[in-house]
């Protein structure tokens, strides 16, 4: 193996070109770790300096699959957005949360359960990201009235988002990244990566007791005045409500069978977005399209030409043969290896550029095994499954490692801050990285016995 090794590695010629790329790419990288600067005006720069110095061709950032922008996951999120910014005003998530407040009899730690359970099945099917910007005012309100301190219930929020949206293709932006360049259905990630996600929140919920259980007390009085809050008040839009919940059931539907309906999932997306602005009939659909998320998208397309850049000059190609030496061809071990160190590559950097970056190197490694493969018999080979279930276990749950190791965190952490309640970065560290640690170990050993052992 060391000798085929040495031969590939041969092939990537590392000229001005290879080196000028890279350095882009680390440089990039740690602007990226460091906050000074913001992270799309980084990505943006990054695919300036690609374009500007004809590392790339405009076509090939553009237009080309494999070295372009991955216009599928711009517009699924751009769609889930917009229908999420549509049924913002109607009050259903204030209405979810203070019902799950009085479903929890007003008892801080039940409450702090009840709502990680909440936010863990919302972020599933609306994405972690958004579920947090719903639900962490409403967590603040709840947590005041029982006049207890915010900060477990907003961390618990943060790790429950992003384990909850580890299991399907919509609900961490690692997967559907994952799933557009592995061309992965909706079914996929629920059959291989939900139960483990059940499993993994029975053991975190038993964790959160042993941290928070004790700590979290209230007076009676204050329980009554979150029992005596009224959730229906919450509602302020109820046709609005209707509408929004049968358009979000319909995509989901969409998701659920697009693969034998032969639509892409951003394509079931649009199409919901576009009718519920319809539906809606507002006059002028600014407002909704002005708070898309439009810094996290360009920060998405600047990415994808940076890492067009590193796969053209050859850089993945060499990381690839890298990580086959590493492993020696083992795909349990490589599985193992892209897990462990995805989840603490994850905790130190966003884990959206670090998908970005092994999106490339997962093909590149299979078109060195499989060199006579292609399409989808490449890119859904047996035997490299659990390679990609590997990837998205790691790169999400790792995601929970520090403030920064997700967007979920640190929008969190943001919006904390601006309420007062700042969250320093080694206190969620201090909480999430073992957590982290458990989930990952508890994913080791699903995907070991899952395709190693049982070959299920």
């Amino acid at each position: 193996m060391s000798g085929e090794t040495a031969q590939m590695a041969s092939q990537v010629v590392m000229g001005s070109q290879f080196w000028t790329t890279t350095a882009i790419f680390i440089l990039g990288y740690i602007l990226i770790a460091s906050e000074k600067i913001h992270k799309t005006i980084i990505a943006l720069v990054g695919a300036g300096l690609i374009l500007i110095l004809k590392i790339l061709e405009q076509h090939e950032a553009f237009h080309v699959e494999e070295t372009g922008i991955d216009w599928n996951v711009i517009f699924l999120l751009i769609s889930m957005m917009v229908i999420i910014n549509l049924m913002r005003p109607t009050g259903i998530f204030e209405y979810i949360a203070i019902k799950s407040a009085k479903a929890g009899k007003g008892d801080p730690f039940r409450i702090l359960v009840i709502f990680a359970l909440v936010t863990a099945a919302l972020s599933a099917f609306l994405d972690n990201v958004t579920t947090v910007l719903l639900i962490t005012p409403v967590t603040i309100l709840i947590a005041d009235a029982l006049e207890v301190d915010p900060v477990p219930f907003l961390i618990s929020n943060a790790l429950a988002s992003n384990i909850g949206g580890t299991a399907t293709l919509i609900g961490d932006p690692p997967n559907i990244m994952i799933a557009s360049k592995a061309q992965l259905d909706f079914m996929a990630f629920i059959n291989h990566l939900a139960p483990v996600i059940i499993i993994i929140m029975v053991f975190y919920v038993m964790t959160i007791k042993v941290i928070w259980g004790r700590k979290l007390q209230t007076r009676d009085d204050l329980k009554a005045r979150v029992l005596a809050m009224n959730e229906t008040e919450a509602i302020k839009d109820p046709l609005m409500l209707k509408k929004s919940l049968a358009v979000l059931a319909v995509v989901i539907g969409g998701f659920v069978f697009h693969g034998v309906l032969h639509f892409q999932p951003a394509t079931v997306a649009l199409f919901g977005a576009a009718l519920l602005l319809l539906l809606s009939g507002i006059d002028e659909p600014h407002h909704v399209l002005a708070e898309v998320e439009w810094p996290t998208i360009f920060f998405f397309m600047g990415l994808f030409v940076i890492i067009g850049g590193i796969v053209k000059v050859g850089l993945i190609k060499w990381m690839s043969i890298q990580m086959l030496a590493l492993t020696q061809g083992d795909l349990f071990a490589t599985s193992m290896v892209i897990m462990w160190f995805s989840a603490f590559a994850s905790a130190i950097v966003d884990n959206i550029p670090y998908v970005a970056t092994m999106n490339p190197l997962v093909v590149d490694m299979a078109r060195q095994l499989w060199p006579n493969l292609s399409g989808i018999q490449l890119l859904q080979h047996p035997d490299l499954m659990p390679v990609w279930w590997s990837l998205a276990l790691g790169a999400c749950l790792g995601g929970n490692g520090s403030a920064i190791g997700a967007s979920a965190n640190v929008i969190v952490v943001g919006m904390s801050e601006k309420m007062g309640r700042k969250i320093s970065f080694l206190k969620f560290m201090l909480y999430g990285m073992p957590i982290m640690v458990m989930t990952v170990i508890i994913s080791t050993v699903y995907v070991w016995l899952r395709y190693y052992v049982l070959h299920w």
